[in-house]
């Protein structure tokens, strides 16, 4: 969950530079300083470990017997909640509240910063202009969606409904596919790395 949260964090925070790349393109470079940078990456580490904390005090609660052997490439919290052996109730709460406000939560920025980068959009007096900005923000928001629809199928659907083969493809598409999209979708448009 703690991957989620930084993930998640990192996909506002893009969101957050695109919309002054777009919005106040000539004012990027005073807006966007590395100590304005090195902020909203602190922030993103703290709130991406202020929720693996969470998470993790919780777990320590948990009796764990029989099988302890997870069915996974790493130690994804719903799939250690589901080795216990304990009542997982609150557990389960954590996971739904806190991943359901941080879900909310960044939902939410990602769609005003986006209403935004579109009225702006929108603005632009030339159709070349229009095309290659709703190009590089379709791009990131196929990816965000993509991140999105896998966390809810992993977090949010019914245990009985997990298998591990669909939860380790799940994660490999929230942790591993998505952050290897976004590398691609903002260089390839780049003129340097087109031009041999």
């Amino acid at each position: 969950m703690g991957l989620f949260s930084f993930i998640s964090f990192s996909h506002v925070l893009s969101n957050d530079d695109c919309y002054v790349a777009i919005c106040a393109p000539l004012h990027y470079t005073m807006i966007m300083t590395q100590n304005v940078c090195a902020h909203l990456v602190a922030v993103c580490w703290f709130g991406a470990c202020t929720d693996a904390l969470i998470h993790t005090v919780s777990l320590t609660q948990l009796s764990l017997c029989g099988h302890n052997e997870i069915p996974h490439f790493f130690c994804d919290l719903s799939v250690v909640i589901r080795l216990a052996c304990s009542d997982t109730f609150l557990n389960d709460m954590m996971v739904y509240t806190v991943g359901g406000l941080t879900a909310i939560m960044f939902f939410i920025g990602i769609l005003i910063s986006y209403i935004r980068i579109f009225t702006a959009v929108l603005k632009i007096p030339s159709a070349h202009g229009k095309q290659k900005a709703f190009n590089t923000c379709g791009s990131h928001l196929t990816v965000v969606c993509l991140f999105y629809v896998t966390i809810i199928g992993v977090y949010f659907n019914p245990t009985s409904t997990h298998t591990a083969q669909k939860d380790t493809a799940s994660a490999v598409m929230y942790t591993v596919v998505t952050s290897m999209l976004n590398p691609f979708i903002y260089s390839l448009r780049n003129k340097d790395v087109k031009e041999p």
